[in-house]
């Protein structure tokens, strides 16, 4: 351009020789016009041939200056916004810094940036509306999909029965533990949290795998077994449960066919599937004493009633003796069946001062004694009033594995006793308490069948027992279960083996939970 605008050629040969040129940069940019002018405005080039040579319209001052014009104009083509720049002539030094050899506008006529906005906007409102439809579309499966999440229930609805809901399954008496189909805690009420040790904090427990949390392996058998549960009588270190689990299904069409949802939404559970599992825990520790308690008070009772019956036709015969006037043999009479109840009284309340454990062995041996079992205390046995207490040893605990114990060697040497043939001997249970180094010493022997090495194993599992009468609860199958329970708890140790009597000897350990005096002087 440079060469042409500076060359000796008329009009004429500027014009062939630049008109190609500022076409092709025209075309190529997309702009209106490319014109190329001298700088007193002659036109060498421009789209319209017939405008070549004629005055260029527009500005032209400040480029002529060395400068640049913007500015929007109406010319040949009509409204435009263009530019105006230079030419230079080159300097002494090489650059282009000489003077002002011709000059340089290009434009874009307003026409051609309407035709352009409105193609854009056209293309704006096609995508626009493409978007709209895709959200309106979108919104609707949202809603869809909301309303079969919620079951149809709008979010006021929704909100009012989450709040009835979470109050309600957080107050309810009874433990509640709600599991997913994935074996997470979902939710664990306060009862739920005291009955089974767990963190009061939710992070802790929700949202954690059943097998991560500190609960008894029965109860984590159960929320992994496809099988529902009802009434199933769970230990834990402090306690007796009672637990039912249920299967929690998606809902899905009724009876008549209708139904919130035919059908499930992906991500959730199809109508019927098992969406998780609901535990429902019961304390039955203070119960099943108390049924404990009822069943010695009833023993006893009949033992009374046993006794009264015995004793009323004994003073019958003594006062029939004093009527014939036997008097002498009315006194020995009576004296020989004192003597007898004082033998038994003495010689349990000899050995044993703790009045708490006096009153169960004596308890216990009128039970046994109406089975035909007869309950001794071993020579050697010495529990001083008050031994309890000093070692820390909880009352409660003791008569829990000494009856238990008792209950079950009698039971174990009646048995052996009704399934012998002929005469086999008498059945007998003997019983030796002591303190020694480490705490209280519990050892129970029968005169029953024993146990074997595989039986002594599982004895401590609850509901084993050697006998099938369905007492699972509150008879068979739970007693020892609670010895083991609580010599867990209290860190001490059980052993089980062959008595001298033929049976089974369980020697039970019960550690002293606090120092006694004379150790603690010692220490």
């Amino acid at each position: 351009m440079l060469a042409a605008a500076t060359g000796d050629l008329d009009d004429a040969a500027r014009t062939a020789a630049l008109q190609p040129f500022a076409e092709r940069v025209r075309a190529e940019t997309g702009t209106s016009f490319v014109v190329v002018m001298a700088p007193d405005g002659t036109r060498w080039t421009h789209p319209d041939p017939a405008q070549v040579g004629r005055t260029y319209l527009g500005s032209r001052a400040a480029a002529l200056a060395g400068g640049r014009v913007l500015e929007t104009y109406t010319g040949t083509l009509g409204p435009s916004v263009r530019a105006v720049v230079p030419v230079r002539a080159d300097g002494p030094d090489g650059a282009e810094t000489g003077r002002v050899v011709a000059l340089v506008s290009s434009g874009i006529s307003v026409a051609a940036v309407g035709r352009e906005v409105a193609r854009d906007v056209h293309v704006v409102a096609v995508a626009g509306g493409a978007v709209l439809v895709l959200a309106l579309g979108g919104s609707y499966l949202v809603a869809r999909r909301a309303r079969r999440l919620t079951l149809g229930l709008a979010g006021p609805e929704l909100a009012r029965m989450f709040t009835y809901y979470d109050t309600v399954l957080r107050s309810v008496r009874e433990g509640l533990l709600l599991v997913d189909a994935g074996g997470r805690v979902q939710l664990v009420n306060a009862e739920a949290r005291r009955l089974l040790d767990l963190p009061d904090a939710d992070d802790d427990v929700v949202g954690r795998p059943v097998a991560q949390l500190p609960l008894p392996a029965a109860l984590v058998r159960l929320l992994t077994a496809d099988d529902e549960a009802a009434d199933e009588v769970l230990l834990t270190s402090r306690r007796v449960l009672v637990a039912s689990v249920r299967a929690a299904r998606a809902p899905g069409a009724g009876p008549d066919g209708g139904g919130a949802e035919e059908a499930a939404v992906e991500g959730t559970p199809h109508a019927g599937a098992v969406a998780g599992r609901v535990v429902t825990l019961r304390d039955r520790t203070d119960l099943l004493a108390l049924t404990d308690e009822l069943e010695t008070t009833r023993s006893l009772a009949e033992a009374l009633r046993s006794q009264a019956h015995e004793f009323s036709n004994r003073l019958h015969t003594v006062v029939q003796l004093v009527e014939m006037g036997r008097v002498d043999e009315a006194v020995d009479l009576a004296v020989d069946e004192l003597a007898e109840a004082q033998a038994l009284t003495d010689h349990v309340v000899g050995a044993v001062d703790e009045p708490v454990v006096a009153a169960l062995l004596l308890g216990a041996s009128a039970r046994a004694g109406e089975r035909g079992v007869e309950l001794v205390v071993a020579a050697g046995s010495a529990l001083d009033e008050g031994a309890l207490e000093r070692t820390g040893t909880p009352v409660r605990d003791v008569l829990t594995v000494l009856g238990n114990l008792l209950d079950n060697a009698v039971d174990a040497a009646a048995t052996a006793r009704d399934a012998w043939d002929g005469d086999g001997g008498g059945a007998l249970v003997e019983v030796h308490l002591g303190l020694d180094a480490e705490g209280l010493a519990v050892e129970v022997s029968d005169s029953g069948r024993g146990l074997s090495a595989e039986e002594a194993g599982a004895a401590f599992r609850r509901g084993w027992s050697t006998k099938d009468d369905g007492r699972r609860l509150h008879g068979r199958g739970l007693g020892l279960a609670l010895v083991g329970q609580t010599v867990e708890r209290l860190g001490g140790r059980v052993e089980v083996d062959r008595s001298v009597l033929g049976g089974a000897r369980f020697r039970v350990l019960l550690p002293a939970q606090v120092v006694p005096e004379g150790r603690r002087a010692a220490l």
